[in-house]
This record gives structure tokens, sequence and C-alpha cells, in this order.
């Protein structure tokens, strides 16, 4: 018998939808787990990440010993953006007629996350889980630089995992790859003096001009595709430099953001800027400096472990439809994670919510998809460790 009604799942996102973690106060959704995790006497860790009073991870466990399987989710939402852009108030879960249920993390990635929680608890009322230890990982930060992740993968907590589940919003396909995702700040020091005598002064704009010329014709030259990710990116997104129309600027900057793949990585993306960096230098006698500050590679696995086909057997029976293995453009806490694993490690993101839903203003799920994941999640756990 089932510890929850339909009702209550509603009511336990409902209440985690509420707390405003935007890009900040996941503490307060990891207190909230770990309360609910301790009434049913399932032991949880709250870890703070970069030392912070706000921000941090949850980690809690059931079962012993091997095989491991670690399920994740992240705690943060990205902001509201326009509010009066919105119909349903972002902070308050909200049913509509069609059975869609609206709020900021509703889709990303909230549901995912409290599905897997009560999954595993679940499991444990259940005591259906004969061997092995089922890892529940909620993060903080993975919609920024995934510090979360970061912090947990260095501490070891992916050490003797061996696969693992993220339960991003992916309802309408199993994902085995991802690409990474890189930003890059690039900027140029100057000499500030009056306009009117700028031979006194160095104009921070113009190398960094150069330097962006440079870099896309570089980068047009790059002729490099994944079968299963496509094609590598690179957009410069924000540039900046100047203060007043009648000063020699004295600084310069420029952000790009790149999306990356196995076959074209972050590290020949960093190669790729440095080398320009070096021609501008050396032609333009100027000081440049490129320093990527979110870093997250790119996640290849062949797709053919036995925990991927489980899940994808196990979802089809489950939600009576097929299931393709896909991949996806968009990067995931993977990215630290499984910094040690190799391509024949069982990843897989499966999780409620339509991906097109991620960052989307009224943003929802299904209200009967988040329910059944619950489900799928409480038999595929158990199934999969108990084999």
């Amino acid at each position: 018998m089932s510890v929850f009604t339909n009702e209550e799942k509603v009511q336990i996102l409902s209440d985690v939808v509420e707390i405003e973690s935007v890009n900040d106060h996941e503490k307060d959704v990891a207190e909230y787990l770990q309360k609910l995790f301790n009434k049913h006497d399932i032991q949880s860790e709250i870890i703070s990440v970069n030392d912070s009073d706000s921000r941090a991870n949850l980690v809690a466990e059931i079962g012993s010993g091997s095989p491991v399987l670690g399920v994740s989710g992240h705690m943060d939402v990205v902001t509201t953006g326009d509010l009066d852009s919105w119909n349903y108030e972002p902070f308050k879960l909200t049913e509509d007629d069609e059975g869609r249920l609206h709020g900021r993390g509703a889709a990303d990635m909230k549901s995912g996350t409290v599905a897997l929680a009560l999954a595993l608890i679940e499991i444990k009322e259940a005591g259906t889980l004969k061997q092995g230890t089922i890892r529940f990982m909620a993060t903080a930060g993975e919609e920024i630089t995934s510090a979360g992740a970061k912090d947990l993968y260095e501490k070891g907590y992916m050490d003797d995992v061996d696969a693992l589940l993220i339960a991003e919003p992916s309802q309408d396909g199993l994902v085995y790859t991802h690409k990474g995702t890189m930003d890059i700040r690039v900027t140029s020091k100057g000499k500030s003096a009056h306009s009117s005598m700028p031979e006194l002064g160095f104009n921070a704009i113009n190398p960094l001009a150069d330097f962006i010329h440079y870099l896309n014709k570089a980068y047009s030259e790059v002729d490099v595709k994944s079968d299963v990710l496509g094609t590598p990116t690179m957009n410069g997104t924000v540039i900046n430099g100047g203060d007043q129309v009648n000063s020699i600027p004295d600084r310069a900057e420029a952000l790009f953001n790149m999306r990356t793949i196995p076959e074209y990585d972050n590290k020949r993306f960093e190669s790729l800027f440095n080398d320009v960096k070096d021609q501008v230098e050396e032609t333009k006698g100027v000081d440049l400096t490129v320093e990527p500050y979110v870093n997250r590679d790119p996640i290849s696995t062949t797709g053919d472990s036995d925990f991927i086909k489980m899940t994808q057997s196990l979802a089809e029976s489950h939600f009576n439809r097929s299931f393709d293995l896909t991949s996806t453009t968009a990067t995931t806490d993977a990215s630290f994670l499984m910094k040690d694993k190799d391509e024949q490690f069982g990843f897989i993101m499966f999780g409620p919510g339509e991906s097109g839903q991620a960052h989307q203003v009224d943003e929802y799920v299904s209200k009967d998809v988040y329910t059944q994941f619950v489900d799928f999640y409480t038999q595929l756990f158990s199934k999969y460790l108990n084999q």
C-alpha cells in the first residue's frame, strides 16, 4: 500500500514550490525534505555549499552496501522574469482545468526532485529493497555553475555509485548523453584619458573588438560534429566597455557561452580562446585575459548499460508507450557527478515535465505525470538493485 495519496504528493510539491529558492536558499528546501525523511526514519545530511548560510546540498540514503544507485535533482530555480507576464502566481502551485500544475520549478525541477524523495520513502516503508543502496542527492546551484554537484563530487559521494538517474524534465524520452556548457570572460585593459586627448590613454575597447573579430574567424573554420549531439556552438552574448562617452575606457569585457560536445570539448574551446588571445596580444601589443568561469563537461555514454535497458523497458510498461533513447543540448549536474565515470557507466536523465517547460512563464508539470513518476521510481529503484 502506498504511503502517500496523490493529493499528498501534490501538497508536498506545493510546499516545495512555495519555497523561493531562486538561485539561492536551497537550504530551506533541504530542511523541508529532511523533516519529511525524519518522519520515516531515513537518515539525511545537510551539507553547506561554499560555506554559505543559505545554500546547501541534501544527501539521504536507504539500504546498505553494493550496488549503489545515485538519484539526483536540484533544488534551485531560475528567476521569474517579468511577473506581469505570468497568469499564475509563480510561487504558489496552481492546478488549471487540464490538470496541469503551474509554478516556478514545477517542471524544472522540483517535481522531479520531490518524486525521487517520495520514492525513497515508499521503498523504505514497503521494505522492498533487499540489497544495495539508494543515495538521494539534492543539489544547490545547478542553474548557474553546478556548485552543489561539484561539491558532492569533490567530497566523494559519487565514488562508489554504479548508476545515476537525474530527474530533470524529460518525460518524453530517456536522455543518455548531453552537451556541456562553458562561459568565458575576456577582459581588455587600457588606460583612461579625456576623449579630446586620446593619445594620453589607451582605448580598451579596440583590442577587444579585434579579439572578437579574430575569434569569429577562427571558429568559422572549426568543422566538427557529433553524430548524436550535433555541432558545438559559440555565442558572444554580453559586451561592456567604458562608462562615459567623452572618456577613453580603461576596461572592456565580453562574455561568451559555448555548448560543447566530446569531439570539441571545453578544453578545446579554452585553447581556441587562448590562441586568439596570443595572436591579438602579439600583433597589437595589448593586455587581454581569458577567464573560464562556468565549466561543465559534455556527458557521453554508450546508452547500452543494464540500468538504461531496464529503465526503458519498465518505462514503456508503466506509462504504456514507447520511449526513445535520446540526447539533449541542455546540461545537467552529471557534468560534475560523472567526472570519473567512463562511457559504459549507466546514466539516465528521465523525469516529470516537458523539457520545453524549463524556465518558461507559467511553467507547469502534468499532475498525472508527476504522480506516475513517483510510482515509476519506486518500482525501478528496487528492481534495479534487487536483480
